[in-house]
């Protein structure tokens, strides 16, 4: 029934111009042996119309007899026929040179991909929508070289996209999305079925025409139009099942005693047979499950292209209670107003509902305690006080055994709702002036808002905390509960005019001119919290308004917490142009340059010059190598540019206010005092690059690849200062002070080869390696930046004088030097090299680099078979170098789990041979024994599919039906759950520490497409 909704509210929004044919002309495609090829074009200039061939060939087109009809399609040379009344039969002969017939989407146009001179990559829909999950940059994982993909299977999250290396410590990360020509944060609202192309942009000559925010690389993202004569509707539907990939096996309540009664200060703690045994992971999940449901209506007529798309995406984490959804909708429409005019017209909505809960509660069911149940038999939550028979019990006569909490009440007692709304909507008119020469006026938004509500418990969760506790002991100057009422809200905008000039002089000069100005406005962003305390119970009552008394909230009595902040808004003005020149078919040279004016910097410092140029040799077209059997295609590239990153810490004057002055005894004044300084100097970050590559095409073009080298550095990094220390200056201060370095390698190859007319296979792999380094440091004294918590008083992470020559994010800790023979203690190399207990090791001294969560490598393989109807596929995906730190591992204070492979095999008296220490109970240092390798290698996704043989003349004339495994299998050296750790996506962060981590999942997905 939705789906026919779906589909009567989309053919109620097709133009009704559609209806209107001249003749139907019929035909069918062939290929040189008769067989019918799929998705050919055929267009009639005549009758300014367009069709696609449908899976067997066969077409139908709205022209006239006599018209004359072009005929198209990858891989075939194009040839044009006269339309005939009768059936047509029009053979395409297959094409020699393959590579000139793909077009790849860069900056404001399009170019063969043949006669480019930079390094994207170029990924079409079926490789986004090949692996079923939510955000469509998650699919990408491991199918571009050069293109790191950290993703999390945490139902809304945003996948870190890291593109040839990270190139800024303090800055923004993520690369600049576009979206139908919106610059765009994230595509959390975009449906992949409803992508066409996916565009990475990775080298300085493809990025520079975007100015000050291409540092960190461009994806360019272009959604579907309409095509074909007639009404075409798609439906998509699948639903999976989800489980943890990897588990952690915790020691049960037998083990669990036998190492605590051995620890110091718990010798003979707890008696030896205890009553409970609690899987707490196994208590806190459950088998997740997700659902999708796709629709899109498409078509065309003579001057009209339409697509109408709806989605809708459902998911049950597998933490208790979480859930998340997300329904979109799209219409894109294509209005041909005249022979020189154009009018596209884009639209999307997005609504997403989630009901988060606190990722702290995988970290509380691996240190929770084994002998601690869920309930105790007097149905108040298990908690670990020990009872005076030395078991857990509720009355605790013993006191506390440590100071987890009850992880099924934490997710129980957790309530929390999110909705955000996004719009995004554009207008681009493509006007021809002359033959070769077109202007284009874009228009995009961008409209988010975003509300919460968490409602706290606060009685409750005391009295559940311990189960001696009474209501009537509750403190009554303490509140009941608390309700937090949040939102958050902008408005964004993007308008660009450009012109767009080519035109081929003495039939060996190709020239392509694009040149135009940009105005781009991120709007003031607001966001409001509010926090009041004593609320009504019932939820159907959950207000800031004060309904027991019908007045207003009382601010001093009852708002417990009030913040309210609007971002200043930031504009961006920008003039850009581009030079693309191609002579006699084989020299290539392009040149771009862009001048951004940005209002985040002071007046002197605002603008910014950002050119690039590239060069390619097609050394195939050369006479030396034109005849060669075998060798289709050699491509020689290079290119030099300058790119921008303006997400950057700006500068922040602070005041303290109330402070007084004092002469005599008596107050002279009262005022407030600057406590920071600024850098008037302070602009964006500037990244040069230089880069070379060669693109090859052999044996029929069954042998494709490309081999690219760069070396990337930027020099003004911002990092934090610390003031005179005779300013009386306090806060740091944001300065240009250091250097980064990205130097790598990039390999792609891919082997296509059809054996039969049913049986055709491929397979394909990519290769990338990088080096990353904070290269240098100017002389100013930097504000050591450490990070990394632990939530126990140690941190993993530093960033200061010290941080030369080391990778962003490097883990700064003790190293481990194994075991104490004599008594199992963990020992620990000092600054001379000397093994020292943890007691006399030097905070300052002794600590050593570690490796980096940023791996020296990442690799991607692909192999498909197609025989008949039947489809396969493997997709997989690892990574080589990267170091990650066991977080929940290094958490213990006393009394916590541990790990089962810890509890059967640890020092002794009679066991001193052994890698793990002795039972103890104080809180570890952070050191390399709790860092392991980050590298593993998982199969992302397996498909098998198979093509029902339909009737093409029926209501459903194609039917696939599939079946997917997502994330199947994983070989990884790292002990925990797994070894992609996002974290908070901040390097200097929680990024590469399993700590309050979402695990990765094994999927398991039933699908089925179908089209009208």
């Amino acid at each position: 029934m939705k789906n026919f909704i779906f589909s009567f509210l989309a053919l109620l929004l097709l133009p009704a111009s559609m209806s209107g044919q001249v003749q139907a002309i019929k035909g069918k495609v062939v290929d040189s042996s008769g067989m019918g090829i799929p998705g050919a074009i055929i267009a009639s200039s005549d009758a300014r119309a367009t069709a696609d061939a449908d899976f067997d060939g066969n077409f139908t087109i709205n022209a006239k007899p006599g018209d004359i009809l072009k005929v198209s399609m990858l891989g075939f040379d194009a040839i044009s026929v006269a339309a005939t009344s009768g059936l047509m039969t029009i053979t395409l002969k297959e094409a020699g040179d393959t590579a000139l017939k793909e077009v790849v989407v860069i900056g404001y146009g399009t170019r063969k991909k043949i006669d480019n001179t930079s390094a994207i990559t170029s990924l079409k829909a079926e490789d986004i929508t090949k692996t079923k999950v939510l955000n469509a940059s998650q699919a990408i994982q491991g199918k571009a070289a050069g293109v790191q993909v950290i993703s999390s299977d945490l139902p809304g999250s945003t996948p870190s996209v890291v593109i040839r290396g990270l190139g800024t410590a303090l800055g923004g990360r993520s690369p600049l999305y576009i979206v139908d020509g919106m610059p765009t944060e994230n595509i959390n609202n975009i449906n992949t079925n409803d992508i066409t192309s996916y565009e990475i942009l990775k080298d300085a000559s493809s990025l520079a025409i975007y100015g000050t925010r291409a540092a960190n690389g461009v994806i360019i993202i272009t959604t579907k139009k309409g095509k074909g004569d007639k009404v075409s509707i798609e439906v998509e539907s699948f639903a999976g099942i989800r489980n943890p990939l990897k588990t952690v096996k915790m020691a049960n309540s037998d083990q669990y005693v036998a190492y605590t009664n051995r620890a110091p200060g718990t010798i003979d703690y707890f008696a030896e047979e205890q009553p409970y045994n609690t899987n707490w992971f196994d208590e806190i999940t459950r088998t997740g499950s997700y659902i999708q449901n796709n629709i899109s209506v498409s078509g065309a007529s003579e001057n009209i292209k339409y697509f109408f798309s709806a989605g809708n995406y459902q998911e049950k984490a597998i933490l208790n209670g979480l859930s998340y959804s997300r329904t979109n909708f799209r219409n894109n429409n294509e209005y041909k107003i005249s022979k020189k005019v154009t009018l596209n017209q884009n639209f999307s909505f997005t609504s997403a509902n989630s009901a988060p809960k606190p990722l702290s509660a995988f970290t509380n069911a691996y240190k929770q305690a084994p002998n601690v149940p869920v309930y105790f038999s007097t149905g108040q939550y298990g908690v670990s006080f020990r009872n005076s028979d030395d078991i857990a019990g509720p009355t605790g006569e013993k006191g506390a055994f440590n100071n987890v909490g009850n992880p099924v009440s934490q997710l129980n007692f957790y309530n929390e709702q999110q909705r955000s709304v996004t719009l995004q909507g554009g207008l681009k008119l493509d006007y021809e002036i002359i033959t070769g020469l077109k202007f284009t006026s874009q228009f995009n938004g961008e409209y988010y808002n975003w509300k919460q509500y968490n409602f706290e418990d606060t009685k409750n969760i005391w009295l559940a905390a311990d189960p001696t506790r009474i209501a009537a002991n509750y403190s009554a100057t303490s509140n009941t509960n608390l309700l937090t009422r949040g939102r958050e809200e902008y408005f964004n905008w993007n308008l660009s005019n450009y012109f767009t000039y080519n035109k081929v002089f003495a039939t060996v000069h190709d020239i392509e001119v694009t040149a135009g100005m940009e105005v781009s406005v991120k709007g003031p962003r607001e966001k409001l919290s509010i926090v009041r305390k004593n609320v009504n119970p019932d939820s159907n009552y959950w207000s800031l308004y004060n309904t027991t008394d019908g007045e207003g909230v009382d601010y001093a009595g009852n708002v417990v917490n009030l913040y309210d902040i609007k971002y200043n808004e930031s504009r961006l003005a920008s003039y850009f142009g581009r030079f693309q020149y191609k002579l006699m078919d084989k020299y290539l040279l392009t040149g771009t340059v862009r001048r951004d004016g940005s209002s985040n910097f002071a007046k002197d410092y605002r603008w910014g010059t950002f050119p690039s140029f590239g060069i390619g040799w097609i050394m195939t077209k050369e006479s030396f190598l034109s005849d060669i059997k075998g060798v289709d295609l050699i491509k020689l590239r290079g290119s030099w540019g300058k790119l921008g990153n303006q997400n950057v810490p700006l500068n922040n004057q602070s005041y303290n206010s109330g402070l007084n002055s004092y002469l005599g005894g008596s107050i002279l004044n009262e005022g407030t005092t600057i406590s920071s300084q600024i850098d008037p100097s302070l602009s964006w970050e500037v990244t040069e690059e230089s880069s070379a590559g060669i693109d090859f095409e052999f044996l029929n073009s069954r042998l494709k690849g490309s081999v690219d080298v760069y070396d990337k550095n930027t020099s003004n990094v911002i990092l934090n200062t610390k003031p005179y220390g005779t300013s009386g200056i306090t806060l740091v201060t944001p300065a240009h002070v250091g250097e980064v370095s990205n130097k790598g390698y990039e390999i792609a190859l891919r082997w296509d080869d059809k054996i039969t007319d049913n049986l055709s296979y491929w397979v394909g792999g990519n290769f990338s390696h990088n080096k990353n380094e904070l290269a240098g440091l100017k002389d100013l004294e930097l504000s050591p930046l450490t990070g990394g918590s632990l939530g126990n008083g140690q941190t993993t992470k530093i960033l200061d004088e010290t941080s030369i020559g080391q990778p962003l994010g490097s883990f700064y800790l003790y190293k481990y030097a194994g075991i104490d023979p004599s008594n199992g203690n963990m020992l620990y190399y000092d600054a001379s090299g000397a093994k020292v207990t943890q007691d006399a090791l030097d905070l300052n001294k002794d600590r050593k680099y570690a490796g980096s969560i940023l791996p020296k490598s990442n690799y991607g393989v692909t192999l498909g078979i197609n025989y008949k109807n039947i489809d396969f596929s493997v997709d997989g995906y690892g990574t080589g170098g990267a170091k990650v730190y066991n977080g929940k591992k290094a958490q213990r204070f006393s009394g916590e789990n541990i790990e089962a492979s810890l509890a059967t095999d640890f020092w002794t008296p009679s066991n001193t041979n052994t890698s793990n220490p002795a039972p103890f109970n104080k809180v570890p240092f952070a050191s390399t024994y709790y860092l392991e390798s980050g590298d593993f290698f998982r199969v992302n996704n397996i498909t098998l599919g198979y093509k029902l043989p339909l009737n093409e003349t029926g209501f459903i004339n194609y039917c696939r039906i599939y079946v997917n495994a997502i994330n199947p299998f994983i070989t990884q050296k790292f002990s925990g759950y797994s070894p992609e750790l996002n974290g908070d996506g901040y390097p200097y962060g929680t990024q590469g520490i399993e700590l309050d981590a979402y695990p990765t999942l094994r999927s398991f997905v039933v699908g089925a497409n179908l089209k009208f």
